[in-house]
């Protein structure tokens, strides 16, 4: 009897847990049984393996194999466990050696040939390995993703016979490439939006401080084109940020031939996403959308289509900056630290306030359709802006406005203002700040005041409305909050929409 270990890992979130693949080949009936709570890909794995050994010229011996994936309680899902199965085999059938097999962990999923294909989460196992003092096997092409971990030893294996020849010193697998860092998607420049003023203002707010933005208008008002060209003002990711990106991407299988994310991500899914696309979930409680925005944006177009379910969703995780998918076996943790913007409609034909061309439901058409967003999900809106569309003259002679460029650049300026506030380990940005971290004038303080007593804020919207106030200082280079500062602030709070009057 002989048994032998490989070290792989199963994921909890974007956590990777080291799980030990035990092997034991003794006397009895041939047979190849998996046991330790493997899932169905899991549990394949002993056809897979058994075909790219034979592609080798190599078979099983004729006895009992039995597989035991340590600990035993925890689910093991994913085609990753392919490689570590046949590793721990071939290790307990002595074609390679137990103890350098044991200086590594593995993942990857095998072809019946033999060639190993990608898989998701090589990232974070990288990471996982190099805190345990591990080197990491993966598949050749995802070894410049291995390589942003920047500890332990990686092998980029093409397929299971270079391997074993590299374990028994005949061939040698080279060190993988330097990683690319990934470009982003290309961006939208805001000089392609004339006029409207007060809708680039509230623009270039919300990316100073990370602040949440609501627009309500017209169809073709410009709602979208706004959106679009949010990203193109923000700053670069750090390099905490960045690698925190990457691992949840490289946990949904997203990272694309393992360049490193350096740019804000920008998510827009379609309004008949469910609960689990948007929050996470579903068989293998993969990340969602929120996730996948995680340190950027969230565009939701036609916001009162989606299902209401879907948008309550999006309560806590704009609280708390993550999200918990819950399952009878476990409780996944995802980070889910999003800017929400949302556009929609004011009424469902979309020209509520058009009096020219109002429907004939007025109001109570704009009324149910705004019903649907509830004041819990409003209240966390820290800017909500009315798009007045231009007129065909104000569009015709308009001047281009400033350029991504140039805004980008007070914005970079202010965020490395909150940064050097709150310091590289606090809030990224004023829209995740303390409201005990702003400093505030005693004269905008009673301001305030006053005006979340008159206007019957909620605690939410004072915090939130002094947190804006704190991003128009920080784009005016004061070091406290002025009255000024809190009364646009207030301006850019929900107001219930200009309604036109009942029909007699």
């Amino acid at each position: 009897m002989s048994i032998a270990r490989a070290n792989a890992f199963a994921f909890a979130g974007i956590e990777a847990q080291r799980v030990e693949v035990q092997v034991q080949i003794s006397a009895g009936l041939p047979n190849f049984i998996m046991v330790g709570l493997p899932d169905k890909a899991v549990g394949e794995a002993r056809e897979r393996v058994r075909a790219a050994l034979t592609s080798m010229g190599l078979a099983l011996p004729p006895k009992r194999v039995l597989v035991n994936l340590a600990p035993a309680d925890m689910l093991k899902e994913g085609s990753h466990f392919d490689l570590p199965v046949a590793l721990a085999v071939l290790a307990a059938m002595d074609i390679i050696p137990a103890e350098e097999l044991a200086q590594f962990a593995s993942l990857g999923e095998l072809s019946l040939d033999g060639t190993l294909n990608n898989v998701a989460g090589v990232l974070p196992a990288a990471i996982a390995a190099g805190e345990r003092g591990l080197g990491l096997i993966c598949p050749r092409a995802q070894g410049p993703e291995a390589g942003w971990a920047g500890a332990g030893t990686v092998l980029p294996a093409p397929d299971l016979l270079s391997l074993i020849n590299h374990f028994r010193g005949s061939q040698l697998i080279a060190p993988p490439a330097q990683g690319e860092l990934g470009a982003g998607a290309p961006l939208h420049d805001l000089a392609d939006v004339r006029g409207m003023e007060t809708a680039r203002r509230a623009l270039e707010v919300a990316a100073a401080g990370g602040h949440n933005l609501l627009m309500i208008g017209p169809p073709g008002g410009g709602k979208s084109m706004l959106a679009a060209r949010l990203p193109g003002l923000l700053p670069d990711l750090t390099a905490r940020e960045a690698l925190e990106v990457s691992m949840i991407h490289s946990i949904a299988g997203l990272l694309a031939e393992g360049r490193l994310i350096t740019r804000p991500p920008f998510r827009e899914p379609h309004h008949s996403a469910s609960p689990a696309a948007i929050a996470g979930g579903g068989a293998r409680a993969k990340p969602g959308e929120i996730s996948l925005a995680h340190r950027g944006v969230l565009f939701l177009d036609e916001m009162p289509e989606f299902p209401r379910a879907t948008l309550e969703a999006l309560r806590q995780p704009l609280e708390t900056g993550q999200t918990t998918v819950a399952r009878a076996s476990a409780h996944i943790t995802y980070p889910a630290r999003f800017q929400l913007v949302g556009a929609m409609n004011p009424c469902r034909c979309g020209y509520l306030t058009d009096t020219t061309r109002a429907c004939a439901r007025a109001p109570r058409c704009g009324e149910d359709y705004q019903m649907k967003l509830s004041g819990p999900l409003i209240d966390r809106m820290d800017l909500v802006l009315d798009i007045v569309p231009l007129s065909p003259k104000e569009l015709a002679w308009a001047e281009p406005g400033e350029s991504s460029a140039q805004v980008a650049a007070r914005v970079s300026a202010a965020r490395a203002l909150a940064r050097a506030r709150f310091g590289e380990d606090g809030p990224a940005s004023n829209a995740e700040a303390p409201a005990d971290a702003l400093p505030i004038t005693h004269e905008a303080k009673s301001f305030l005041e006053a005006a979340a007593t008159r206007l019957q804020l909620s605690a939410r919207g004072f915090t939130r409305t002094l947190r804006v106030g704190r991003t128009l200082a920080d784009l005016d280079n004061e070091p406290s909050v002025q009255k000024h500062h809190i009364a646009e602030a207030l301006g850019y709070r929900h107001r219930q929409p200009r309604m036109p009057a009942r029909a007699q």
